[in-house]
């Protein structure tokens, strides 16, 4: 069981580490602000069972194995950092939302599924995200405090849960401002292409460091 106060201070840990700009925030208020609050929460969704899995892994020690041969490492990031680019490639492409036809829009929409997905893949193919946890949890482990996979295992439930929570809001606050994005085109272009750069701009940073 961990004590109450390292789950304050991980919690305050995780919320520094979320509040920070990435491809995450990026592409939740994106797929939020011109898709709607759905398809945001099916990306923060696939953001949630990402980092499910970065936990379950760095306790089966993958991220160890990151570490410790490089070319693996280098294979992750790169096509994490190519997946990143590939959707700021499709966000520069897609029509203006609000001007777009109910047949149109239907045509170019992508599915809940296809959101989820997105989330997905842009966080499990940054190892960065796997290392952080492999970091992290270790740090508030105390052997002594019973049993080591039990407490993984709530710290891990925990980072999910924060995250998630990060994630929504940042969701609702998106959907919040589409409605005026849809009254100025100009705006929704500024908009589109600012993510656009954004997540290009990420990928080339996943792929360079």
């Amino acid at each position: 069981m961990v004590s109450s106060h390292l789950l304050g201070v991980f919690i305050g840990a995780l919320a520094v580490v979320y509040a920070l700009p990435g491809p995450d925030m990026a592409l939740v208020l994106q797929t939020s602000a011109t898709r709607g609050l759905r398809h945001g929460l099916a990306v923060a969704s696939g953001l949630a069972s990402a980092r499910a899995a970065h936990v379950t892994l760095s306790a089966l020690g993958v991220a160890a194995l990151l570490r410790s041969a490089p070319w693996i490492y280098e294979g992750v990031r790169i096509a994490g950092g190519l997946y990143l680019a590939y959707i700021a490639i499709k966000i520069f492409r897609s029509p203006a939302f609000g001007l777009d036809t109910a047949t149109s829009a239907q045509a170019t929409s992508p599915t809940l599924r296809s959101a989820f997905s997105n989330g997905v893949m842009s966080s499990v193919l940054n190892p960065k995200a796997l290392l952080f946890c492999s970091v992290l949890l270790p740090q508030f482990v105390r052997p002594d405090a019973g049993p080591v996979w039990s407490q993984v295992v709530e710290l891990g439930v925990l980072l999910v849960l924060v995250g998630a929570l990060f994630d929504i809001t940042l969701a609702a606050g998106a959907v919040r401002i589409s409605g005026w994005l849809r009254r100025h085109p100009k705006a929704q272009t500024v908009q589109r292409w600012g993510f656009s750069a954004a997540l290009m701009a990420f990928a080339v940073r996943l792929s360079l460091d």
